[in-house]
């Protein structure tokens, strides 16, 4: 490995600004919950005339701001439904108007677009020669600084011209479902990791079959309650279940329609920070994974999305002693038989882990400490690792003085990734005079990169508010890295 001077690093001219036009609708359900039944009797209380001419305006109002406006009111009727002694009754007109008191726009780019991943799309049919499609995810936040996922799609040429896709100017929630199906020894698992695993949880599971619903947990659950009482292993039993879900979008939208918005109660105050990795299975599948910080406003839990085709998404718990901070990124493939994962438990050191099983990760160690001063503060990953003839190539960030943040690179060996086979003694990219000002001033941020025609693409964040796009030469970035001799 020859030791040159620090990569030529370009960065496009195309930035990714945040855009407080596009809202989605969510449901709204005051505080006090007593006040439910109070709107709902306003309403039923109106003229059917003075319903229609009222609902005439809302679709005035909101019609061209959501694709399927209908369907969203009538849903979150639905939802208040229950408080309704005779909900069928009630004409399609007032279901409506009942939803839109229910319903609440937000703007989840408003505040923030930034620490951005890119991966290959599953449908690279149909493009010249040197071309490559891609999806890039990025953190929105926006009112109560409530983090989502969001993506962007595009093209980069065989010259490294990141061309992007229109955004469109609607946004789309997804249908959210709770998990059809639960593996009962899994679920065992987990509530032992959570130390919630006692003699109510296997009196409740001995009664479910190897694989059940959540229908069938609620039922056995309620069965149980009727002669005992309620605990805290019951709490932690549902808060599992509801914590593992599918989120299906309609195939017919565009990717950049999707939004990942927080649906269950340990990330309630935000999805953070996804790094999404192209994994290939050991039969030569491919399946995509990220992983990401659910956060409820006291505590984080690392997560994990799978999907296919980012259209359907499971979003599955992490388990084990080794899952706990930020900053969790797997590696695309099984090494020697195991999944790996480089991690970050006591938020200064970057760390790595193995694990039989993707959900549980029990133990991890060590393989890169703070070494240089614009490190001293802690270090990261900003991605999962990309393979590369000469080791795994991980793209790092270090916080230094002024807590500055800036991006780094080590090279880990390809078969025993415990090993740092080299790295760099200074960051190749540190935040412009352009970069520095934002919701965190002097930040560089990255949740992931591809290789494309022997260039490091990277999708970096700037100041917690914007992101941009930098290339670097592959040859040039490992020639100016540094053997580390053990």
């Amino acid at each position: 490995m020859i030791i040159g001077k620090m990569p030529h690093v370009k960065r496009k001219k195309t930035k990714i600004h945040r855009d407080a036009s596009r809202v989605i609708t969510r449901l709204y359900i005051p505080h006090d919950k007593s006040r439910i039944l109070k709107i709902i009797t306003r309403v039923i209380n109106l003229s059917e005339s003075s319903s229609e001419i009222l609902m005439a305006k809302i679709f005035i109002d909101f019609f061209g701001r959501h694709k399927d406006i209908r369907r969203v009111l009538l849903r979150h009727f639905d939802e208040v439904a229950s408080n309704i002694p005779d909900s069928h009754s009630i004409s399609e007109t007032k279901k409506l108007l009942i939803g839109s008191y229910f319903t609440m726009e937000y703007s989840t780019e408003s505040a923030a677009l930034f620490n951005p991943s890119i991966v290959l799309h599953p449908d690279q049919s149909h493009l010249p020669e040197g071309y490559l499609r891609f999806i890039m995810s990025l953190r929105a936040t926006g009112e109560g600084h409530i983090s989502s996922i969001v993506f962007r799609s595009g093209e980069i040429d065989e010259k490294d011209t990141i061309i992007f896709d229109t955004p469109s100017e609607y946004v789309e929630t997804p249908d959210y479902q709770l998990n059809p199906v639960y593996d009962r020894h899994l679920f065992q698992l987990k509530l032992l990791e959570m130390r919630a695993a006692d003699e109510t949880s296997a009196r409740i599971l001995d009664q479910l079959p190897e694989n059940f619903s959540h229908a069938e947990l609620h039922n056995t659950i309620t069965d149980y309650g009727a002669s005992n009482n309620y605990n805290d292993t019951i709490d932690t039993i549902l808060w599992l279940a509801n914590s593992n879900y599918e989120l299906n979008f309609s195939a017919d939208h565009r990717i950049s329609e999707r939004v990942i918005f927080p649906v269950s109660e340990n990330e309630s105050s935000g999805i953070e920070d996804a790094r999404f990795v192209r994994f290939k299975d050991d039969n030569g599948g491919i399946t995509y994974y990220a992983t990401y910080t659910a956060y409820n406003g006291i505590s984080i839990l690392p997560n994990l999305i799978e999907t296919s085709d980012f259209i359907k998404f499971k979003i599955i718990t992490l388990n084990g002693k080794a899952v706990q901070n930020k900053g969790m990124a797997l590696f695309p493939r099984k090494i020697n038989g195991q999944y790996v994962m480089l991690s970050r438990q006591d938020g200064e050191n970057n760390r790595i882990m193995f694990s039989d099983h993707l959900h549980f990760w029990q133990e991890s160690s060590i393989i890169q400490e703070p070494t240089y001063p614009w490190e001293f503060i802690q270090l990261g990953n900003c991605g999962s690792p990309l393979e590369t003839e000469q080791g795994w190539l991980v793209i790092t960030h270090g916080v230094g003085p002024m807590r500055q943040y800036c991006l780094g690179a080590i090279l880990l060996d390809l078969e025993y990734p415990t090993k740092i086979v080299a790295r760099m003694r200074e960051p190749f990219m540190t935040p412009h005079e352009t970069e520095r000002e934002g919701y965190v001033p002097n930040v560089l941020y990255s949740c992931g990169a591809i290789i494309h025609n022997g260039e490091l693409v990277i999708p970096y964040a700037m100041s917690d508010i914007t992101s941009g796009i930098a290339t670097v030469n592959l040859e040039e970035l490992l020639g100016c890295m540094h053997p580390v001799i053990y």
